[in-house]
């Protein structure tokens, strides 16, 4: 055998089964507001928002709702980049 058929796959870090739900799980903007994941302080501003597209959010039906890929984006977008 050679030695690049015996060397092993890097291994990846295995997920939680709460990580694995989380991906899947979609909360609202009371919920998100409730657990600060977002930097609004109501739920009514961040619907406003949301209907006006400048949240990254998922509108089904009127429905609004947020995925951790949601909460994500937006984390990265507001993120305040402190001054050297």
């Amino acid at each position: 055998m050679t030695a690049k058929a015996t060397k092993t796959p890097p291994t990846r870090p295995r997920r939680t089964r709460a990580e694995d739900e989380a991906e899947f799980r979609r909360w609202t903007p009371e919920e998100v507001i409730a657990k600060k994941l977002l930097p609004y302080r109501s739920a009514r501003v961040l619907k406003q928002k949301c209907y006006r597209r400048e949240v990254h959010c998922h509108i089904d039906g009127r429905r609004i709702t947020f995925t951790v890929d949601d909460l994500r984006k937006e984390n990265e977008r507001t993120a305040v980049v402190p001054a050297a």
